[in-house]
């Protein structure tokens, strides 16, 4: 086991609690805001807007690591035998490459 796996390994169930700690702390700052709408000047509203949907796209992605994490992926490699078991599980043949 390398110094990652360990690491992953020894901190549990509270490791990926923070990233699910982040999204949903960003998402309800997003919803918040987005109720709230804008009642200042009309030239920043482009900027406010770009403000609420970066909260949102924070938001999932900071969710998308945390079931990441709870789930045992801690790498590309990870992805991958995830991926080749699921085709397997599928009943669908081996990609070729187009090199």
């Amino acid at each position: 086991m390398n110094q990652d796996e360990e690491n992953a390994a020894g901190a549990g169930t509270a490791h990926y609690r923070w990233w699910a700690a982040a999204s949903t702390g960003q998402l309800l700052w997003g919803i918040y805001a987005y109720r709230r709408g804008y009642a200042g000047e009309s030239r920043m509203m482009p900027l406010k807007a770009f403000a609420v949907a970066s909260l949102f796209v924070g938001a999932t992605a900071s969710a998308s690591m945390a079931s990441l994490r709870a789930c045992g992926i801690y790498s590309v490699e990870d992805m991958k035998v995830v991926g080749a078991s699921i085709r397997t599980g599928l009943g669908l043949t081996r990609r070729t490459r187009e090199d």
